[in-house]
């Protein structure tokens, strides 16, 4: 279809925030606000971060915009608005290009976000770059640099659940699992959660796209401390460990696209994060703890001894492994 039809059918019927001054149909997007605000880009790119053959446009679409909501989530703040900048390939039909759009609308409107705007072009590779937008209350942000001496760390969800649908859509056999291909294709990220913990006086948060190892010596750097995580803590669903019980472990802390939370808050603010988790029935384990240290690390901890966690997830630009 042409880009003016595409405009007019995905163009939304009426706007979920207040804000909005003018969305859709100008050269740019105009909004209002008294709280800070913040700003996130993920770009995915056909055959390196999806697939058509593991997944439809429906679920390339929600895969998209959630990678983006959760990082808005890791920042503590409220999801607002999203922009899609496609570059799509001629072989997609007009159903896949709505359907990718409808993808994105299911997991906006249960975060009440407006799409408001972006570009379509036509290249020799898909590409789907999205920007969203949240608020936050000012000096709520929550940062990779907040960790403390003394701190506990947390997990939200279950891990490693993303990397065993992958493997069930790659490598399927007799039986698949629908629950691991679910947490592939469609992750729920916790923006409800983070941004329902104002009350924290300080908390440290990032998501788990790349792979808790990844995440965790992120907070480490950031923060200039050490982490020690006790590996049979870190969360890990009945389903992966029946169906893949030698990789759990190791997917767990490296597979990635989990799109759940990791953090650490002071240990007298454990019960206020506890009674949000349990207000969402959102699963919630504190998997260590936090010292101060001259040298940033993370230490992983099991009764088979201590062993250096390298950011063995996921690394951009530096890795040609599929993430599809």
């Amino acid at each position: 279809m042409e880009e003016f039809e595409l405009i007019r059918k995905i163009t939304p019927k009426y706007y979920r925030q207040p804000s909005v001054v003018k969305g859709v149909g100008d050269d740019a997007f105009v909004f209002r606000s008294s709280e800070d605000i913040v700003f996130t880009t993920d770009t995915m790119v056909e055959e390196v971060h999806f697939s058509r053959k593991t997944m439809d446009t429906h679920a390339v679409g929600y895969r998209a915009l959630a990678a983006n909501v959760s990082d808005l989530a890791a920042m503590g703040s409220r999801p607002a608005f999203y922009s899609v900048s496609l570059v799509l390939t001629p072989d997609w039909t007009d159903e896949e290009i709505l359907a990718l759009y409808d993808g994105m609308e299911q997991l906006a409107e249960k975060h009440s976000m407006d799409l408001v705007g972006g570009d379509t072009v036509s290249g020799s590779q898909t590409v789907v770059a999205i920007t969203a937008h949240g608020y936050l209350p000012p000096d709520k942000g929550r940062y990779r640099s907040d960790a403390k001496d003394g701190d506990v760390i947390f997990v939200t969800g279950t891990l490693g659940d993303s990397r065993g649908g992958l493997e069930e859509l790659m490598n399927p056999g007799e039986s698949v699992s629908g629950h691991l291909i679910d947490r592939h294709r469609y992750p729920e990220p916790k923006a409800e959660f983070a941004a329902g913990l104002t009350s924290l006086s300080r908390l440290c948060l990032n998501d788990i796209s790349d792979g808790i190892a990844s995440e965790a010596n992120e907070i480490a750097t950031a923060s200039g401390v050490r982490l020690h995580l006790q590996k049979e803590k870190v969360p890990v669903s009945e389903e992966l460990s029946n169906r893949y019980p030698d990789q759990a472990g190791e997917w767990a802390l490296s597979g990635g696209e989990d799109f759940e939370l990791l953090g650490t808050v002071a240990p007298g603010e454990k019960e206020a994060l506890l009674e949000k988790a349990r207000e969402l029935d959102i699963r919630l384990t504190f998997i260590g703890t936090v010292s101060a240290s001259d040298l940033p690390e993370v230490l992983l901890h099991s009764p088979q001894g201590t062993e250096t966690l390298q950011p063995t997830g996921y690394t951009h630009l530096k890795e040609r492994r599929k993430r599809l």
